[in-house]
Order: structure tokens, then C-alpha cells, then sequence
């Protein structure tokens, strides 16, 4: 049980937004060390626009294929989107792994940024142009409903891989613990 004293400074710790939730302050995620600066700054403008059009998003998401998907988009509808980030000409060229991101989602995007030419993006995907502080969709994607158990696993995935990085962040002691 815990005390009264420490029940009232745990109190005075916490923020709350305008939505009552919780804001924990001072936690500031780790660079992944994979994406290239070009990608990350695609990333933060990309995310700021599926923000904007209720999505919410992680980076970096394994995917049952093995795969693991640049930016992967939920909207409040539950559809799912995946983007894939190109920082390159040369980054477009050498990965040709897109197609099979289709299979985990809705729609599939390229997001680009205004370096890399719009037309050498597949036709088959939609297009994102975007910089560290904004992006647009130059092309919509065509729609490829996923079947309701893939959509129920990609929610898991989903949900599991967000749960996990917020506890890692709150609790980094928590990457010793054994599972049982």
C-alpha cells in the first residue's frame, strides 16, 4: 500500500493535457540509428501530416513478413496505412522490397522529399513529398482492403509495439527483465 506522502508527491509529478491525459515530461525517444537524416526529417514532416488527418503512427514497425515498415498509419476509421520512406535516388534503386508491404495494409505510400524525382515513384503506390516540418500527397494510393484477421494482426502489432516503446521509455530498467 502506498502511502499518503508519496500517494500526494506522486500527485504534484503529474501534467495533464487538455484531454486529461497524462503528459510525462522529460522523455525524449532514442535514435533508432538505422534511417539516414534525410529520412528522419521525411519522417517528422510525414507524420505531422497523417497527424493532421487523424492517424496515428509509429516508425520502424516489424511486420509479420520480417519486414519492417518506415512508417505504419492508423486513422480513428482503423484503416492502415504503410509509407515508405526513399531519401534517394539511389535508396529507391537498391530496395525493391515495396510490393510486399502491401499485404499489411489499406494503402501504401512512398514519402519522398523534393530531392528525389516524383516521377521515378511507382505509379502502383500513392506519393508523399515532404520536409521536416510539413508534407503533401502528390498521388492517393489505391485502396487494397485487408482481409479482418491481417487487419486484427496488424492492430496487435499495432498496439503491442506503441505499449512497448511508452514502458521502455518510462522504464528503461524494464529491457533487463526476462519474459516468463
Amino acid at each position: 500500500m502506498r502511502s499518503k506522502t508519496l500517494q500526494a508527491a506522486s500527485e504534484k509529478l503529474r501534467c495533464y493535457d487538455k484531454r486529461g491525459d497524462m503528459i510525462v515530461p522529460n522523455l525524449i525517444l532514442p535514435p533508432d540509428g538505422r534511417q539516414s537524416e534525410t529520412a528522419l526529417l521525411v519522417a517528422r514532416g510525414t507524420r505531422r501530416l497523417l497527424a493532421t488527418m487523424g492517424f496515428a503512427s509509429v516508425t520502424e514497425l516489424p511486420l509479420a513478413s520480417g519486414r519492417r515498415a518506415d512508417l505504419t498509419a492508423i486513422h480513428e476509421d482503423g484503416t492502415i496505412w504503410i509509407i515508405e520512406i526513399k531519401s534517394s535516388i539511389e535508396d529507391f534503386r537498391v530496395d525493391q522490397k515495396w510490393p510486399e508491404y502491401r499485404l499489411h495494409c489499406d494503402r501504401l505510400f512512398f514519402a519522398i522529399p523534393d530531392t528525389v524525382p516524383a516521377d521515378i515513384m511507382p505509379e502502383e503506390a500513392g506519393l508523399i513529398i515532404a520536409d521536416a516540418y510539413d508534407a503533401a500527397i502528390l498521388r492517393e494510393a489505391p485502396e487494397h482492403k485487408l482481409a479482418a484477421a491481417t487487419r486484427k494482426a496488424m492492430l496487435v502489432r499495432l498496439a503491442r509495439a506503441s505499449a512497448d516503446r511508452l514502458h521502455r521509455l518510462a522504464d528503461p530498467e524494464a529491457l533487463k527483465l526476462e519474459r516468463q
